[in-house]
């Protein structure tokens, strides 16, 4: 097994000149953007209106833990295998915030011998479609203001204003600000924040729109804040769209790189799933599965947020449905599941493994029951992984007849995944279903209900008073349809990140909602889940460096 890092895998590996990437997807050179040697921007004239006999595979995971699951990792790993088994395939990522980056969980490109490249680039600002979004955020928030230093002629109430402007980092020094302080030329005083920029509504509408126009339309029915009579004020309101749409009309194409063994790897947009709905692009994804027979794209943390999303949002929207769903474990994660400390992950410990093991059978229960998605279970293993454990998987999931498959893409890329790529293969031969945790003309409350209890398996849920409230006027002002984004930790299936492994006998606390008309959804954020995150004690940023010939160091 290699003893090389992360990054020194990376910088070893043989890039092909991008334009080869794209013309074994079958993109024209014409339709490419270049950005240097590695990267491109793919014009949206390359989409193709068929795609409808092309797999699409969803990659998902138990609930995460600091022990690590793989699942980007086994993303590429695995479209590394299916074209070691001669299909064309590729891969649909999300673009990696400098947040996480700079915080607390580090690179996201995959690992080992699975991983997309160029790393550094990827991590590093990439093309910039963050920073563009930031951007066209902040216009939106400067134009607000300005609009009400100018004289407010749009009647705002400036107790509700609900936009805020974001930053592509972890800061908590900003969620909670005044600005407009000083002199009456320097704008108006008021409590204001900031959301990183995963979180921002901008962001979720980038990765939903479908195309120039439909970005431009939804940007326009963003909802901003509320007049003195109670009615939404939106970006349309301040003629802020079209400026927008100019900001974003770059950073729109897909990205395309590739992972090291040269399979092409679509990444665009980077909503948080806790947060956010968790998926990268529709044009990322439509634009991999128009030119490619197997695309596999991931959602953020496990079956309870991303994929959930993935499937009750992106899919329904643009009817889809995956032809396989892939959920990845590690011996790790379930033995964190089953009270281990970290220290001690490296030990065998069936006991634990086995009280860890619940997390494991309710994601699988989620998928197949609910969603009514064809699972095969990716355990991605480690070196300190024994047989016994291994084995003691592979039988929890015989029992639920569902194949696990060892994945060791890490350690030997597309070739420690052809196991799976088969098993993926074989369910992908046969016709797929899909069903929804809720329906959406049920009422607000009625689908947040429906979701806690079919999918986190919750008692009920709670409502504060102020989320009452506001889910009756967003019904009352014509939201009610509209599917449901939760905003919730990503350590539990509750709302309670200490209550590990599948919990019991418990109920979600919503305590505020958010309308995100611009991305089409109700937002409902539960326990103290928080849209603008913080730094760890000791920052991953600590630790990154760069020497005098631009070697950069401890970016994974």
């Amino acid at each position: 097994m290699s003893q090389l890092s992360d990054i020194e895998i990376a910088r070893n590996a043989k890039l092909q000149p991008i334009q080869e990437i794209a013309k074994e997807a079958g993109i024209a050179e014409k339709n490419l953007e270049i950005y240097g040697r590695y990267k491109a921007k793919v014009n949206l004239s390359a989409l193709k209106s068929d795609y409808s006999r092309n797999k699409l595979v969803l990659v998902t995971a138990i609930s995460p833990t600091s022990a690590g699951e793989g699942k980007t990792t086994t993303t590429v790993g695995l479209g590394d295998a299916l074209r070691l088994r001669n299909k064309n395939a590729a891969i649909a990522l999300r673009e990696p915030s400098l947040g996480p980056v700079f915080g607390i969980k580090g690179g996201a490109a995959g690992g080992g011998y699975a991983q997309a490249l160029p790393m550094d680039d990827l991590n590093l600002h990439f093309t910039g479609d963050l920073h563009a979004i930031s951007t066209a955020n902040n216009l939106l928030a400067a134009m607000l203001d300005n609009h009400i230093h100018q004289g407010n002629s749009l009647n705002i109430d400036m107790r509700r204003i609900v936009w805020k402007r974001c930053v592509d980092m972890n800061d908590r020094q900003l969620r909670n600000i005044v600005d407009g302080l000083g002199h009456k030329t320097d704008g108006v005083p008021r409590q204001d924040g900031f959301d990183i920029t995963a979180a921002s509504e901008v962001m979720a509408v980038f990765c939903l729109a479908n195309s120039i126009a439909d970005l431009k339309k939804r940007l326009k029915r963003m909802i901003v804040a509320y007049d003195y009579s109670g009615e939404a004020v939106t970006a349309g309101d301040l003629k802020a769209e079209g400026a927008m749409t100019v900001l974003l009309k770059d950073a729109i194409k897909p990205n395309l790189i590739q992972t090291i063994e040269g399979t092409p790897t679509y990444v665009h947009g980077g909503p948080f799933a806790n947060i956010a709905h968790g998926c990268n692009s529709i044009l990322a994804t439509k634009m991999a599965l128009c030119h490619h027979e197997y695309t596999i794209t991931e959602a953020g943390f496990g079956s309870d947020l991303g994929a959930e999303k993935f499937l009750d949002i992106k899919c329904r929207e643009n009817q889809l449905k995956p032809d396989a769903v892939v959920l990845v474990t590690t011996v790790r994660a379930l033995k964190k599941h089953g009270g281990v400390n970290n220290s001690e992950l490296n030990r065998e410990n069936l006991t634990a493994l086995k009280q860890g093991m619940p997390n494991l059978l309710r994601h699988i229960s989620v998928l197949q029951n609910v969603f009514k998605s064809k699972v095969v279970v990716a355990i991605n293993r480690f070196p300190s992984d024994t047989e016994a454990e291994l084995e003691a998987i592979k039988s929890a999931c015989d029992a639920k007849n569902v194949q696990a498959c060892l994945s060791e893409v890490w350690s030997k890329g597309g070739a420690g995944g052809l196991a799976l790529a088969d098993a993926v293969i074989r369910l992908c031969a046969t016709e797929s279903e899909l069903e929804f945790a809720y329906e959406l003309n049920q009422g607000i409350k009625e689908k947040i209900t429906e979701l806690a209890r079919n999918v986190y398996h919750a008692e009920g849920v709670d409502f504060t008073n102020q989320a009452a409230k506001k889910i009756t006027e967003a019904e009352q002002a014509g939201y009610r349809d509209l599917p449901i984004c939760m905003a919730k930790t990503q350590y539990s299936f509750s709302d309670d990140a200490s209550l590990l492994a599948a919990p019991e006998n418990f109920r979600i606390t919503v305590r505020d909602i958010r309308i995100s008309a611009g991305a089409g959804f109700i937002v409902a954020l539960t326990g103290t889940i928080m849209t603008m995150p913080g730094l760890p004690k000791i920052p991953a940023a600590e630790n990154i460096d760069i020497d005098e010939r631009e070697i950069i160091k401890g970016l994974m």
